[in-house]
């Protein structure tokens, strides 16, 4: 099955970003303010709303009505995460003593702007670009934030957060259905098809530590 060989490409990167200094300090509790104000921002105001941009492409672009249908429901469930997000940091920040989120959206980092065009194009470019370039984000949330539950520091500064920005049990329903998807695709594609797909899918997990780290090390981008 495909999405068996997927996740054994992502294996290696996900343990490299379960071990980040962003998510291992959000556990315990010593990840610096401006590290998880960024990474909120840039995630509700730039990532997330591009992801459920690709969605939406990709889902017109297919061919079946079931593929179109998963694809559809969850561009509404991404922009909603997005706002569930914003309104959970929103009551936290005064209690965790965070400061508040920009009012205005903020301008892209580099980082999260290649992240951005790397959905764009490859939604543009094909379904199964696109499918390729979409399933590491599902992924790696679902596992990302199961481990920050599982192995936080109880009572910790960030532990409210971390049990907010988990997307609860049902995720994991949504996430089977991607996979699934990718097992359907991996039995009636085309050799070059299918590798398209898991090309795109290998560059999007390593998106997803660049977009950690970029939270992390916060570089001073020239102007």
């Amino acid at each position: 099955m495909l999405h068996k060989e997927l996740q054994a490409l992502a294996e290696p990167v996900l343990e490299k970003v379960r071990a980040h200094p962003f998510w291992s300090g959000l556990r315990d509790g010593s990840l610096p303010e401006a590290s998880l104000v960024h990474f909120v921002e840039q995630d509700t105001g730039q990532l997330l709303p591009a992801y459920a941009r690709a969605l939406a492409r990709t889902a017109a672009a297919a061919e079946l009505d079931a593929h179109t249908a998963l694809l559809g429901r969850s561009v509404t469930g991404t922009l909603e995460a997005r706002d569930r997000l914003r309104e959970k940091y929103a009551e936290l920040a005064g209690p965790l003593g965070l400061p508040r989120l920009a009012r205005e959206v903020p301008e892209a980092d580099p980082a999260t702007h290649a992240h951005c065009c790397f959905f764009q194009g490859s939604s543009a470019a094909s379904f199964m670009a696109g499918v390729g370039a979409l399933l590491p984000m599902v992924w790696f949330n679902f596992q990302v934030s199961d481990d920050l539950l599982e192995r936080h520091t109880p009572g910790s500064r960030y532990a409210p957060w971390i049990e907010a920005y988990h997307p609860g049990e049902g995720y994991g329903y949504a996430v089977r259905a991607f996979m699934g998807l990718a097992d359907e695709l991996g039995e009636s594609a085309s050799p070059a098809e299918r590798a398209r797909l898991v090309r795109h899918f290998s560059t999007g997990i390593r998106y997803e530590w660049a977009f950690a780290e970029a939270a992390w090390s916060r570089p001073d981008w020239p102007v």
